[in-house]
């Protein structure tokens, strides 16, 4: 019996193999997906739309910026980019928790989730 979670990170995986072709970090992914809470079982905010600014400013903002610590750059948002258009403009469901992952290790962050 597996539970809905970890059903959506069956889902998050298989699009990390397919779109980025990597293979994850189990323990990374279970963590980014625990952190971003109930948020990934509403339809709407477990996804991110890439074509809209002001939701990829949300994404700097909100999770790179808050959650991650950074500090505001140009290269914050080339990074949510980069990220999405390897994710595939046609592909209309970008998973919130995907795209935090890979934010998480391209900025090689993960020491974040180990607080």
């Amino acid at each position: 019996m597996s539970s809905k979670r970890e059903e959506l990170i069956e889902k998050y995986v298989a699009d990390i193999k397919d779109k980025f072709g990597e293979t994850p970090d189990m323990d990374l992914l279970t963590k980014v997906t625990v952190g971003l809470g109930p948020a990934i079982y509403n339809l709407d905010a477990s996804k991110v739309s890439g074509s809209d600014d002001k939701e990829l400013e949300t994404v700097k903002k909100n999770y790179l910026i808050k959650k991650l610590g950074m500090d505001d750059s140009p290269k914050l948002m080339e990074a949510v980019k980069s990220v999405m258009d390897t994710y595939g403009s046609s592909n209309r469901n970008k998973h919130r928790a995907v795209i935090y992952y890979m934010l998480c290790k391209h900025f090689k962050k993960a020491a974040v989730y180990n607080k």
